[in-house]
């Protein structure tokens, strides 16, 4: 309805604690903010699973009743936002399994580039689906039947097959294992409790709720494995050497408390609005924020800038999904019932108003419609990111090139649909700089088109035309010889 990127997923994991569920119930409640669509709790007590999943927040879906059902000393958790899968209780996660190698549950944040083709190929050879998210392809995966290595090769093994982003917690009935894909697009990050119990989260402001000292980020590439005699580590693509973080962590996603690769959120959208009050700096009396998203840069352009902060827009926390039609005249409400003017603030100024991102264009048109009517003398927007350019296939509901504002109209175009004095955008390089990290460590596709992980989506097409029988197998074969060729 807002028009804004959505979340992908938050992951928590916990090893040798006798509250692991209630612990993980903190851990997913700090992570509510990266899914809100879903939540859910697998725990084990060494010979059994016990798992609790639901729709909805996680306060809505865990009591005290229900977490003391919860037995065992391991679990895993997750928060929802679907990027792939339909939205309904089959596709909560964790999703479970038993198999000859025991029970297993995953947790999964990120999207699988080669999904459509491992299903296919796992469907031939008679696995069985009960979800349509790709996470289930990674637990037919680990399902299989242990190589000649053992345990640990056949967990390398089964991560060489999967191509895309993705950080994962696995449970089994003895460990708890974490996982980071080899170009590291998902933050995943290692705490310790009093008690020496191990924490896996996906961000570290999880570890600030339920007091575990942060210990380290888990690696690109690396899987750790954490059981009764600590915690070892396996690398699993030692030849990989493209580091790829989605930059948009920084920009959006994560929680301003948390750190990422040591280095502070909230501190790096400061200087982001510093950087972006460098670049595209106006004369104007105050400069407010799109709250929350844009609150940190907006302070940033304000100290920058010497202009005074205001925070002229006042969030409504209580936004649920509307239940009427969603008509133009119910569109404009529901732009509108979630931030509030303060008029007196802005009547008669020059505003800077700032927010981490445009993608649509609809909900930054309605904030600037609402300076102007308030009586605003001028409006002057400031993104602190680059134009959205491309899609995302890693696990960001980014729309169709088609559908991205400035993928398709030119700078002044955008500025006359917002109907703002004037419009700028933080550069690549600026961005990058705020950071304090060097440009090739980042995922920047959505800003350059580069993709780290190539993906065809003809693959996808026709594997799904097949399913549909619009077609036969050879328009796959041809699309899938072309797609070797293009990674050769």
């Amino acid at each position: 309805m807002d028009g804004r990127p959505k979340h992908y997923c938050g992951v928590f994991g916990i090893f040798g604690h006798p509250n692991a569920a209630e612990i993980s119930y903190y851990g997913l409640y700090a992570l509510q903010h990266r899914g809100q669509e879903s939540a859910g709790i697998v725990s084990t007590d060494g010979a059994h699973f016990y798992t609790h999943k639901g729709m909805g927040l996680v306060p809505a879906i865990f009591d005290g009743q229900v977490l003391h059902k919860l037995l065992g000393k391991a679990a895993v958790g997750h928060t929802r936002y679907s990027t792939t899968g339909s939205s309904n209780i089959q596709n909560c996660q964790p999703l479970t399994v038993d198999c000859a190698k025991g029970r297993i549950a995953i947790a999964h944040n990120g999207n699988l580039t080669n999904a459509a083709m491992l299903r296919e190929e796992l469907e031939a050879k008679g696995s069985i689906f009960q979800t349509t998210v790709d996470s289930e392809i990674v637990l037919h995966l680990l399902a299989q039947p242990e190589r000649a290595g053992g345990h640990d090769s056949s967990l390398i093994e089964a991560m060489n097959r999967i191509e895309g982003a993705y950080s994962l917690v696995i449970l089994t009935e003895r460990e708890l294992i974490g996982v980071r894909d080899p170009h590291g697009f998902r933050p995943l990050s290692i705490g310790r409790l009093e008690n020496g119990a191990y924490v896996l989260s996906s961000e570290t402001c999880a570890f600030d709720l339920i007091k575990a000292e942060f210990v380290r980020d888990v690696e690109p590439g690396e899987i750790v494995i954490i059981d009764e005699n600590g915690l070892r580590s396996l690398q699993a693509f030692p030849e990989t050497k493209r580091s790829a973080f989605c930059v948009f962590e920084y920009v959006y996603f994560a929680r301003p408390d948390s750190s990422i690769a040591g280095r502070s959120v909230y501190k790096t959208r400061v200087e982001m609005g510093r950087e972006l009050a460098r670049e595209n700096g106006v004369d104007a009396d105050i400069v407010i924020p799109v709250p929350d998203s844009g609150v940190c840069a907006a302070l940033g352009y304000s100290l920058e800038s010497g202009i005074p902060f205001e925070m002229a827009f006042v969030r409504n926390h209580y936004v649920g999904r509307s239940f009427l039609q969603p008509s133009q005249f119910v569109r404009d409400f529901a732009v509108r019932v979630k931030l509030n003017l303060i008029a007196d603030l802005v009547r008669g100024k020059r505003v800077v108003i700032i927010d981490d991102s445009i993608v649509r264009g609809t909900t930054s048109k309605a904030r600037v419609t609402s300076l102007k009517e308030a009586g605003a003398k001028e409006v002057h927007f400031r993104v602190s990111c680059p134009p959205h350019m491309h899609p995302c296939v890693y696990g960001i509901d980014f729309p169709e090139r088609n559908k991205l504002m400035a993928a398709n109209h030119s700078l002044e175009e955008i500025r006359k649909f917002l109907n703002a004095d004037t419009l700028g955008y933080l550069s690549l390089d600026g961005m990058v700089r705020a950071t304090g990290r060097p440009k090739n460590e980042f995922c920047l596709a959505c800003y350059n088109g580069e993709y780290p992980v190539k993906y065809d989506p003809a693959v996808d097409k026709h594997i799904i035309e097949r399913r549909r029988g619009r077609t036969n197998g050879l328009g796959l074969e041809i699309a899938m010889e072309q797609r070797q060729q293009r990674l050769l």
